[in-house]
């Protein structure tokens, strides 16, 4: 179509010229002392556009002639920029694929090319930024080779080069490869001091959470990697399997750091709604409390959302989470005559009540019978959980409570065939 045009607006202007100049009949004359030269309109006409051609065509050959020098120096510029780029991919290909030592030299190059180009006054793109990833790439190389002194001397260049105006963006990831180098170099605290220099913004990315974690953990600091972990949940850094399996873990990590009583029921309200009904961080809580010498009552108080989860059929524990329980239960019942209150008392039997063919169940209400001083009512439940019991410590624990009440009756024939079966089970674990 736009060809068809032109040649239509050719044609336009070819009949318009034929019909302009077959008809026009003017003339020019020059006086020229002692000549004169007539001249036709059209011929003067075609002089004055082949003139202004002339002209034209001249004009444009004087500006290319002179920009001859300009045109060099930036065929210069631009070689010396494909030169350093390439030795740029070449050093970022050369360290993804762990040749260390081709990176640096690559990287190396990209400077003395980029300097050697700042001495004859030619200025690269992004010069100051490619500095800095130059120099970084280079320090990358040097930590990776364990040259200590080469990665700081760049590092160094990479930190002035990245507080220029003209280098935005890169001083916050040369902090975090800081950051990443003092982990490797097992220096938390060198760590933590490249942390603390981010800015706000930068700090609360993920990247820089995730950096904070591991340090964290590093330097002991459990309550702070618990804060952090609980902030790379919020913004789905983990899926939520993971970031639940992180939490509980730090959970624990901080509550076994408490040695007296007081401090654990400190740690305790530390600790957020969700991560208290966590099976695991409960019954290591309370358990650990009992250990301390702590009030059974408390630590019955922190077992009863798990327990109701135990209860609740949709909701339940898994056999190691159930067993787990059911110990720390029993060992609050021998850490105090008065640790089964009617309440407790009640949940049990509505329990068993609910799941008639759990055996854990049964072992735990005959354990609570046990302590009630209810010996025939406790011998009566362990005798009918002791064949459906699978775990070895349950078990070991059922034949030793059987033992010692046949002992109290005096009938020592079911004693000893009760602690031999005790011991059979315990070396079978």
């Amino acid at each position: 179509m736009r060809v068809t045009i032109w040649f239509l607006g050719l044609f336009g202007v070819a009949v318009a010229l034929a019909l302009f100049a077959s008809g026009n009949n003017s003339t020019i004359t020059v006086f020229w002392p002692p000549h004169r030269v007539d001249l036709s309109l059209n011929l003067v006409l075609l002089l004055l556009g082949l003139l202004f051609t002339l002209m034209h065509v001249a004009l444009k050959a004087l500006s290319a002639l002179f920009a001859l020098p300009g045109q060099a120096k930036l065929w210069r510029t631009r070689h010396q920029e494909r030169v350093i780029y390439s030795a740029l991919l070449d050093a970022l290909s050369h360290l993804i694929a762990g040749r260390f030592i081709r990176a640096r030299k690559a990287a190396e190059l990209v400077l003395a090319r980029e300097a050697a180009m700042t001495r004859n006054g030619e200025t690269a793109v992004d010069a100051a930024r490619l500095r800095v990833l130059s120099h970084l790439l280079a320090a990358e190389s040097a930590q990776v080779l364990q040259d200590q002194a080469a990665r700081e001397a760049h590092f160094q260049q990479a930190m002035a080069q990245a507080r220029r105006h003209d280098a935005s963006g890169m001083h916050e990831g040369v902090l975090l490869r800081a950051v990443r180098w003092s982990l490797e170099d097992r220096d938390p605290a060198a760590a933590l001091d490249w942390l603390d220099q981010l800015p706000s913004g930068v700090a609360r990315r993920t990247v820089a959470l995730r950096l904070r974690l591991k340090v964290a953990r590093m330097a002991g600091q459990t309550d702070s990697a618990l804060e952090t972990a609980r902030l790379l949940v919020k913004h789905r850094a983990f899926s939520k399997n993971a970031g639940q399996s992180l939490v509980r873990a730090l959970a624990l990590e901080l509550l076994q750091t408490a040695h007296d009583p007081a401090v654990l029921q400190t740690l305790w309200g530390k600790l957020e709604p969700a991560e208290k009904t966590l099976p695991e961080v409960a019954t290591a809580a309370a358990s650990q409390l009992l250990r301390l010498g702590g009030a059974a009552d408390t630590a019955f108080a922190w077992l009863l959302p798990v327990w109701e989860r135990l209860v609740d059929a949709a909701d339940g524990l898994g056999t190691e989470q159930k067993i787990a329980l059911i110990r720390v239960l029993e060992n609050g019942f021998s850490a105090s005559v008065d640790a089964i209150d009617a309440a407790w008392l009640a949940r049990i039997e509505q329990a068993q009540i609910m799941h008639p063919g759990d055996a854990t169940l049964l072992y735990l209400a005959g354990m609570a019978c046990l302590h009630l001083k209810l010996w025939g009512k406790a011998q009566q439940l362990i005798s009918q959980a002791l064949p459906r019991l699978t775990d070895a410590g349950l078990l070991t624990r059922a034949w030793q409570v059987l033992a010692e009440l046949a002992q109290r009756q005096g009938d020592e024939v079911q004693a000893a065939l009760a602690w031999r079966n005790a011991a059979q089970v315990h070396r079978k674990s």
